[in-house]
């Protein structure tokens, strides 16, 4: 979820994604049967996704060098705020499942 209150309107994007291990590269797609909480047009929607998978693709590219990347994403649920949300919050929601994704995959450092 990425939400911030910065006056109105404000920024709000709440996905849920799938990440599995695919051939190299980034494949991302929508579920079949995609959650949506809100409303939004069609039009609003496919941007909205769009903003998502690019957000996470600059993400994944910004990794360190040598990195190989190999993963298809499923966006599986959107929450959808009349108001806050627009391209940039899903953009922005994008980058964080990454780096969300990321700190739960590596394994966590063994005290000495």
């Amino acid at each position: 979820m990425y939400a911030r209150q910065a006056g109105c309107p404000s920024d709000f994007a709440d996905v849920t994604v799938d990440f599995e291990p695919w051939e190299e590269g980034v494949a991302f797609e929508s579920a079949a049967d995609l959650a949506i909480r809100g409303d939004a047009t069609p039009e609003e929607l496919a941007e909205f996704r769009a903003a998502v998978a690019d957000g996470l693709r600059e993400e994944l590219a910004a990794l360190e060098t040598g990195t190989t990347v190999a993963v298809a994403v499923v966006l599986r649920a959107m929450a959808i705020h009349a108001v806050d949300s627009h391209p940039r919050a899903f953009h922005h929601a994008g980058r964080l499942v990454v780096r969300n994704a990321l700190s739960l995959a590596r394994p966590a450092a063994k005290p000495k």
